[in-house]
């Protein structure tokens, strides 16, 4: 008897599996036949130069026109490639050789070298001189290695669920508003929108052949019709770069489009088991939401506290403690020295604020906090994974705020509002026994983190809710577009947190060390953290959001104005002013912008100051036992 069983279980599972593969056969042959038709143009690519002199002109203008044709080919399958396995797709479209990166679930870990390879490094390296045809071999054939990868059964099996399918389709739509339309991966921009619409067909087919193989979990009619109209506009708008609306398109068809794909996500209980979803919220409807992703937890040790007034308690007292110089060793600065929240969280009177000695001045300018939480490494030179590790580390840095935590500890608790306080708190942290630093800093990181809840008109305008002003939204075009700076600066919250959303990406901008332009700043960035030559003076891309109060500029606060920052952009960086910079990611050649551009440039990035709603700082302390003690400012003395 159970030998039967045992057959009939195989017969089954046999007869699943294919009545499975032939109910889903139109879904699974597009796959296989697009995926057959890239990996045949790789080939014709590969042949083409391996037996041509490319010292030829009219050879190179001919391999331009294959490496475009197999870019079109690309964008057939894109919507799946991004999906499954991002770090084969470098290889097959890499925007640079190398990248060091620490995504989400790696932020323990040393940072990962990540080589990039395929179609936009071969194009681009058609422009060297002189060109090194064995360099651009090897760039194609390990694009031909790297497609194997999703011929992979752990890969192909996923096309049997739909759930894949709704993922997928989330993280192309996030494409579409943050990746797609900016040349990010697209050396020249002359077929950026030629390839969007490429790819905009190609996905079509997609859907069409999902909604047959899955008609249990379609895409609904009107989300189809939507698309349709996402196509129509797409084919209507001008050609040419910069004269797309991505305006129009993100607010008018990108965005409603997220909002109904979310809703099946919800609906038909989508699962993932795909990394690329790991920090992305289902539960919202918008692009513009400042819950789309989840990169910094504000709460630390209180994270399982839910009730509005408990948290309430622990917002009140960080915010007494983030006034409170009791925190650092002589009693006299606060957290609100340096982040004073009447200049959003950072110091504009300061290009570099003092030393804990009061005599010498610190390496690097202030960071604003708010929007800090949309970053998943810390400092400019992404040297913590979390806010409380921040926290902790300027509250004990010598050079900062000069404090120690078993001192710490003793002064706040002779501080009874404090005691009280944390006392109750630690009913709600039951892995920790006693009050310790981490009680002290999570309530602090709960309270200044509360600041990046807000929205500005931008965000409004593309959730429909406001407006903005013509010109603002020229600006935005621009940033987009011509100007590049989307191709740094993503979408929504225009930092350096790209779709997936799951790691922040440095730059080497070649800041100066002074506006003379003689030298290159000192600091030495991100390869302070990893010693690799590609970030050499690379930082952290910070957000633009509230930028107009924000001021100074840059790592080491060199410019003084959003001006002096824009020019420094449209003239090529440290490059462009003839700094000796090997390793610079922005281009170093001019954008020749316009002063027309240049005022709608900074109208946008004003349409993105925030209306954010300031607190008055605290009357008074919290009295210690200590008399000597009683003597703190609010906010500090310097």
């Amino acid at each position: 008897m159970k030998a039967f069983a045992i057959i009939l279980f195989t017969v089954c599972t046999i007869f699943f599996l294919s009545f499975s593969k032939k109910a889903n056969k139109s879904y699974n042959d597009l796959y296989n036949n697009s995926l057959l038709e890239f990996k045949e143009q790789q080939i014709v690519l590969d042949s083409f130069i391996l037996r041509t002199n490319l010292s030829s002109e009219e050879n190179l203008r001919f391999l331009r026109r294959q490496i475009e044709a197999a870019r079109l080919k690309l964008k057939n399958i894109d919507f799946w490639l991004r999906y499954f396995e991002p770090n084969a797709y470098r290889k097959i479209n890499g925007p640079l050789p190398v990248e060091w990166e620490n995504e989400v679930f790696e932020k323990f870990e040393p940072p990962y070298r990540r080589e990039g390879a395929g179609l936009s490094l071969a194009e681009l390296s058609l422009d060297q001189k002189p060109l090194l045809k064995d360099s651009l071999i090897q760039l194609i054939k390990k694009s031909e290695e790297a497609i194997k990868t999703f011929e992979a059964d752990s890969i192909t099996s996923q096309l049997n669920s739909y759930s894949h399918f709704f993922l997928a389709n989330r993280l192309f739509l996030l494409n579409l508003a943050a990746i797609y339309t900016t040349g990010f991966e697209c050396p020249d921009t002359n077929h950026v929108i030629p390839e969007l619409r490429s790819l905009l067909q190609g996905t079509k087919k997609i859907y069409d052949s999902y909604n047959q193989s899955f008609p249990d979990k379609p895409l609904s009619a009107e989300y189809l019709e939507e698309y349709n109209k996402t196509i129509s506009f797409a084919e209507t708008q001008q050609t040419g770069f910069s004269g797309f609306s991505r305006f129009d398109f993100i607010r008018d068809y990108v965005n409603p489009l997220f909002a109904m794909n979310q809703k099946f996500i919800n609906d038909y209980n989508a699962r993932s088991i795909n990394y690329n979803d790991y920090t992305l919220n289902n539960n919202i409807q918008s692009i513009f939401d400042k819950s789309l992703y989840a990169s910094q937890n504000t709460k630390g040790l209180y994270s399982m506290v839910e009730d509005e007034k408990t948290l309430g308690e622990i917002r009140y007292i960080g915010k007494l403690l983030f006034y409170d110089p009791i925190l650092s060793g002589n009693n006299m600065r606060s957290c609100a020295s340096c982040h004073k929240p009447t200049e959003y969280f950072t110091d504009t009177t300061n290009g570099l604020a003092f030393q804990f000695d009061k005599k010498q001045r610190l390496l690097r300018n202030t960071p604003t906090l708010i929007n800090s939480v949309y970053n998943h490494l810390l400092m400019l030179d992404g040297k913590h994974i979390s806010l409380q590790a921040q926290g902790k580390d300027v509250i004990t840095n010598p050079n900062e705020m000069g404090s120690n935590e078993k001192e710490l500890i003793n002064k706040v608790l002779s501080c009874k509002v404090y005691k009280e306080a944390f006392k109750s708190f630690l009913k709600l942290t039951p892995e920790e026994k006693d009050i310790t630093i981490n009680h002290i800093v999570s309530a602090i990181t709960y309270y200044d983190g509360s600041y990046s809840r807000f929205y500005s008109p931008f965000d409004n305008a593309m959730n429909n809710k406001g407006f903005v002003s013509n010109e603002a939204k020229r600006g935005f075009n621009l940033f987009m577009s011509r100007a590049k700076c989307g191709t740094c600066h993503f979408v929504p919250n225009f930092n350096g947190v790209k779709p997936p959303y799951i790691g922040s990406e440095f730059e080497v901008l070649g800041t100066p060390g002074d506006t003379s332009f003689k030298d290159l700043s000192p600091d030495e960035g991100r390869y302070v953290i990893n010693k690799a030559p590609e970030t050499l003076h690379a930082f952290r891309t910070g957000s633009i959001r509230n930028a107009e109060y924000t001021k100074p500029y840059m790592h080491n606060g060199v410019f003084k104005s959003l001006e002096e920052v824009i020019d420094f952009y449209d003239v090529g960086g440290g490059q462009g002013k003839k700094l000796v910079v090997t390793n610079q990611t922005l281009p170093g050649d001019s954008l020749h912008l316009t002063r027309t551009e240049k005022k709608e440039l900074l109208a946008f990035i004003y349409s993105l100051n925030e209306d954010i709603i300031f607190e008055e700082p605290p009357a008074s302390l919290p009295p210690s036992t200590d008399k000597a003690l009683n003597n703190r400012k609010p906010g500090g003395e310097y």
